[in-house]
């Protein structure tokens, strides 16, 4: 079962669903497998990121984590940043930032989550609190979003909703696995097609945009939803772009 928190300085009440273990995915480079309901019906996967630097770490798309987690989480290091890579997401942020006291990374510009207050404008050439990485700004989106790319081990890239990739179903419940594949998300790797339908601008299209993210160079992949690549995460986001924009060519 959920277990429901209470943040004491904010008063705000998040939840915390079932997720994993912390894992190591590169040097120094870690994730955390974890879901969120969407509805009462529906709980459908949810992925962090963390980065550490030293002793300071850097978590991407912030998830809740249980007390055996969050145990673990510090004794990685000390959260020091919490870095928002997509619109839609955001539940979790104010947790982190306010029982921390981690500065916040996030582009300007979304409507669903306007807090907290951000320090740290996010973009193209961002100078960001770990070496070897670099943010990578959609353009021409309805609404801001962003991937980060850390150039470890053939390079790592984060993505929040615009990518996402399923190997399985794990950490979906029953209902979600039933109608994942009849809404558009197959055990493969995809653009998200409501994230698509909702960012691109009308009469517009974002394909300039993901061939443009294929210039840069990676092998694993972690989205915000689904599951990790863990080689040749490069040629099947490829496939994901050729397979999205193929019958509007």
């Amino acid at each position: 079962m959920a277990e429901l928190k209470t943040c004491t300085e904010c008063e705000r009440v998040t939840m915390i669903y079932p997720h994993g273990a912390i894992e190591e995915i590169a040097d120094n480079v870690f994730m955390v497998r974890g879901s969120i309901k969407m509805n009462a019906f529906v709980r459908i996967t949810r992925n962090m990121g963390i980065v550490r630097e030293g002793s300071e770490l850097t978590l991407i798309d912030p998830i809740r984590l249980n007390s055996k987690g969050e145990a673990r989480l510090k004794s990685l290091g000390s959260v020091s940043n919490v870095m928002r890579l997509g619109c839609f997401h955001g539940v979790d942020d104010p947790y982190y930032i306010d029982n921390f006291k981690a500065q916040f990374w996030c582009q300007r510009g979304g409507t669903t989550y306007t807090e907290p207050p951000i320090d740290v404008e996010l973009g193209a050439g961002t100078v960001l609190p770990f070496f070897d990485g670099e943010i990578f700004e959609f353009a021409g989106t309805v609404q801001p979003e962003c991937a980060l790319l850390v150039k470890k081990q053939r390079g790592i890239l984060f993505t929040c909703d615009a990518i996402q990739n399923y190997g399985d179903y794990s950490y979906n419940n029953l209902v979600a696995k039933l109608m994942l594949p009849r809404i558009g998300f197959p055990k493969t790797t995809i653009i998200g097609p409501f994230w698509l339908k909702a960012m691109t601008p009308e009469g517009g299209s974002l394909e300039s945009e993901f061939r443009r993210l294929l210039e840069l160079e990676f092998d694993k992949l972690l989205a915000a939803h689904g599951t990790l690549i863990e080689s040749a995460a490069h040629a099947a986001v490829e496939s994901a772009v050729n397979n999205a924009y193929s019958k509007s060519n």
